[in-house]
């Protein structure tokens, strides 16, 4: 495999979007176009990471995240282990700190970590000497999926500088809109974000997009179009009457799509809620490039990857 921008990347650690340069953002993508190919070879199997040791913790549920960075990581050829929290002894009430230090004597080279909490990824990379990567914490922040949609929008539109970024749905609780905005912004995008007033964070003209709070005006004229789905399990209570009055109000259809560019794509991180954000005629549609996102996120990872392993551990 090609060794992309040796001695340029100098982080050990991915953790936020925030932390990032433009040209960090750049080396990522550059590196992760050149892994993209391995997926298409008859042996999808490259000796890239060949006797490093790599750790997945996922303290949350996760289907395309957590699958998407073991099939990474075994197509570089590293030894991954899976941390079931279930069956550990976090269940006994080990705390999160000593069962990471556990793991940590046993010399793993990187460990990924998802969590319900924001910034427990941080607070670990400060303490243990493991690369650490941030596959999600709580609603703050989702680095590489906001890179494997950058990467997306890169192939379907050649550039991001200048385009038109619409971001609909539950704004409140989405980490995945927060590292999107930061990354596109960073990139030259004009972002718009656009949904309920109740799923609007007070302080959502921080993150530095255009606020609305009706679909139409938003998705006019975008060249892309991002749909989130309401992320029930981070709200206390129910802020919506029902999934069909708010379809009616910021479902994604056919109809909605024609206000947008006639080359428009069409994204969402998932999982999908079907006739609630998106209609099934737009998620399968031709615009649609969600299944192109999940492919794209096996290259943004095996990336990071590489990168992170290339620079000396603390």
């Amino acid at each position: 495999m090609t060794e992309a921008h040796p001695g340029e990347w100098q982080r050990k650690d991915l953790l936020g979007i925030r932390d990032l340069s433009r040209r960090e953002i750049e080396i990522i993508l550059e590196t992760a176009e050149s892994f993209r190919e391995v997926a298409e070879r008859p042996i999808k199997k490259v000796p890239t990471l060949r006797g490093k040791t790599t750790v997945n913790l996922f303290f949350e549920a996760s289907t395309r995240t957590s699958s998407s960075f073991e099939i990474a990581e075994k197509r570089m050829s590293a030894d991954a282990i899976n941390f079931s929290t279930s069956s550990s002894s976090l269940s006994k009430g080990e705390s999160l700190l000593d069962t990471t230090r556990t793991l940590e004597s046993m010399a793993p080279d990187v460990l990924v970590i998802r969590h319900n909490h924001p910034m427990v990824p941080h607070a670990l990379a400060k303490r243990i000497a493991s690369r650490v990567i941030n596959a999600g914490d709580g609603a703050h922040e989702h680095p590489t999926q906001a890179l494997l949609d950058a990467l997306t929008i890169v192939q379907k539109k050649g550039s991001i500088e200048g385009l038109r970024v619409a971001i609909v749905g539950d704004i409140e609780h989405s980490r995945v809109v927060r590292s999107n905005v930061l990354l596109l912004r960073a990139l030259g995008a004009d972002v718009t974000v656009a949904g309920p007033r109740t799923l609007m964070p007070d302080e959502a003209e921080s993150l530095g997009a255009d606020v609305q709070y009706r679909m139409e005006s938003a998705i006019e004229g975008a060249d892309v179009i991002m749909m989130l789905r309401i992320q029930l399990e981070r709200q206390g209570r129910t802020r919506l009457p029902s999934n069909d009055e708010y379809f009616q109000l910021f479902g994604l259809t056919r109809e909605r799509v024609a206000l947008a560019k006639d080359d428009v794509i069409i994204m969402h991180p998932g999982p999908l809620n079907r006739g609630v954000e998106i209609a099934s005629d737009v998620a399968d549609g031709g615009s649609s490039v969600i299944l192109e996102q999940v492919t794209n996120g096996l290259a943004v990872r095996m990336a990071v990857l590489f990168l992170l392993c290339g620079v000396p551990a603390s």
